[in-house]
C-alpha cells in the first residue's frame, strides 16, 4: 500500500472522503473552514493520502505535530477500503514521520453514545492502536457527543 504526502491535486479526493462521513461528522464538503484546514495541512506537509488506481482516495489523514502533544485532526478511510488496514497504515506512517517521544497522541472521536460510534468502528479502531478513552470533548457540529482518546509515546 502506498502512502504519500498529500498534494494540492488531492484536494477533491479529501472532499470525496468527507462526503462519505458527513452523516457522522457534520457538514464538511461545502464548509470553507474544512477547505481551509485541508489546504493548510497540505501546504504544511502535514497531510497523508492513500491513493487508488482511480481519481478517488482510499484514505486521508490530517495531522498536527506540536511536541509533546500530537493530534490526529482528521482520519477517514473510504467505504470500499474500510477494514483493509488503510487506517492503521496511515497512523503508522504519521507516527514514523512526525512523532517523537516522550509525549502523547490525541484524537477526538465519537462519544460512546453517538450513533456513529458503533457503525464507524472508530472507537474500536483507536483502542486497537493503543489509545484509551479520556475526557469528554465538545459536541461535534452535528450535535453528537465526542470524546478524547489518548496514547502515550515513549
Amino acid at each position: 500500500m502506498m502512502i504519500r504526502l498529500a498534494r494540492e491535486h488531492d484536494f477533491p479526493g479529501f472532499l470525496g472522503l468527507a462526503a462519505q462521513v458527513e452523516q457522522w461528522f457534520g457538514p464538511m464538503v461545502e464548509e470553507p473552514g474544512f477547505h481551509d484546514a485541508v489546504r493548510e495541512h497540505i501546504a504544511d506537509s502535514m497531510a497523508l493520502v492513500v491513493p487508488s488506481s482511480g481519481p478517488d482516495l482510499l484514505g486521508g489523514l490530517l495531522f498536527g505535530a506540536e511536541a509533546p502533544a500530537y493530534h490526529v485532526h482528521w482520519l477517514v478511510v473510504s467505504r470500499r477500503a474500510r477494514g483493509t488496514g488503510v487506517g492503521r497504515a496511515l497512523m503508522a506512517d504519521a507516527m514514523r514521520r512526525w512523532v517523537r517521544g516522550p509525549g502523547h497522541i490525541e484524537v477526538v472521536t465519537f462519544g460512546a453514545d453517538h450513533p456513529g460510534a458503533e457503525v464507524s468502528g472508530a472507537r474500536v479502531f483507536y483502542e486497537r492502536l493503543g489509545f484509551t478513552p479520556a475526557e469528554a470533548a465538545d459536541p461535534g457540529p452535528e450535535g453528537g457527543s465526542r470524546q478524547v482518546f489518548r496514547r502515550a509515546v515513549a
